[in-house]
């Protein structure tokens, strides 16, 4: 299952879940998924606790994979709107295509995969999965 927190920011939700409800099957990422979108205050608050570096950052995955009361909790993907939106302009996107190149990063973070310690796998297989489901995005 897919959760998607966006208050107050416009988002397509349901395009959204269905898009990664088919990319976390084709990676087959079990359990459940919480993706925030947020601002950058909350962003940068989160990263300077976690990764002691004091800035807001695009996203942020926190793995769980973990097996809880209601079932299994693969972990949520943190998002900066702000971040996004910027990335966005810089590479001549739309900011939900650029929202759902980070969510899928995350999703492959929350896979285990980890793109400061492989040898490039992580952002290939990003690049493909974006190049194949962006299409549905304006």
């Amino acid at each position: 299952m897919i959760k998607i927190q966006h208050e107050g920011f416009p988002l397509p939700e349901k395009k959204f879940r269905a898009l990664l409800i088919k990319i976390a099957g084709r990676l087959q990422l079990k359990g459940t998924v919480t993706i925030r979108i947020a601002g950058a205050a909350e962003v940068r608050a989160l990263n300077r606790k976690y990764r002691r570096r004091d800035y807001a950052t695009d996203v942020l995955s926190f793995p769980l994979g973990e097996k809880l009361p209601d079932g299994f909790y693969a972990g949520d993907i943190l998002i900066c709107w702000p971040v996004a939106e910027k990335q966005a302009r810089q590479n001549a996107q739309s900011t939900e295509k650029e929202l759902l190149l980070l969510m899928i990063h995350g999703l492959l973070h929350l896979q285990g995969h980890d793109h400061e310690k492989d040898q490039g796998e992580m952002l290939v297989l990003q690049k493909q999965l974006f190049a194949e489901y962006s299409g549905d995005m304006p």
